[in-house]
């Protein structure tokens, strides 16, 4: 049995998000049975991370620099900003390869119920942005939950006197789904964001 500063080890790898005890048990096991291959390269990884990684004073994604190499790109269409809740989605974004603009990390999503409020979140930074920068659309890619469409009617709210264009991504039915799978609200959103064939 585990005891020390490993049993600490295997408590906080178990902490890590989709991880439990037995998968950080075996996490852990694996690098002490290989230092050279798998411990020595993660502690020399995470030193140079947490020396070097900053948050971008411009869109709150994190990097070595700041701003962040997105919002350096020139290749990269400034006029156009895209809304997520978090880095992760951001991240998800550019693995998809479809967005060739820049990204607004809000930090989270408006809860009453958990005191999440605007200032509480990146609001002001992004109506500073579409205020002094030419911005002529913002996509609201928060996810489809009651929090996340709560915090997009707030963004399309705030935007209103801007008079730039607010538009949301596409929901409903996933390819390759079958209609008998989906539930009702989802169904319901698919319905209602119907387009032409």
């Amino acid at each position: 049995m585990e005891t020390g500063a490993l049993n600490e080890l295997i408590k906080l790898v178990a902490k890590l998000p989709g991880l439990g005890s037995r998968s950080a048990r075996r996490i852990v096991l694996h690098m002490v049975k290989n230092p050279d291959k798998a411990l020595h390269p993660l502690i020399r990884l995470l030193t140079q991370v947490s020396e070097e990684i900053k948050v971008c004073e411009v869109c709150g994604n994190v990097d070595t620099v700041s701003p962040c190499h997105i919002c350096t790109d020139h290749k990269r269409d400034q006029s156009l900003v895209c809304v997520v809740e978090d880095i992760t989605d951001l991240w998800s974004l550019e693995r998809s390869n479809s967005f060739k603009g820049l990204y607004h990390v809000l930090g989270g999503t408006l809860s009453a119920l958990d005191g999440r409020t605007p200032s509480r979140l990146n609001m002001d930074s992004l109506r500073a942005r579409v205020a002094n920068n030419n911005i002529h659309e913002v996509i609201i890619a928060t996810n489809a939950t009651l929090e996340g469409q709560t915090t997009g009617f707030y963004i399309a709210d705030m935007l209103k006197p801007f008079n730039i264009k607010a538009t949301r991504l596409a929901s409903g039915i996933p390819v390759g789904a079958e209609l008998d799978y989906m539930d009702e609200g989802t169904l319901t959103l698919a319905m209602k964001l119907r387009q032409d064939f």
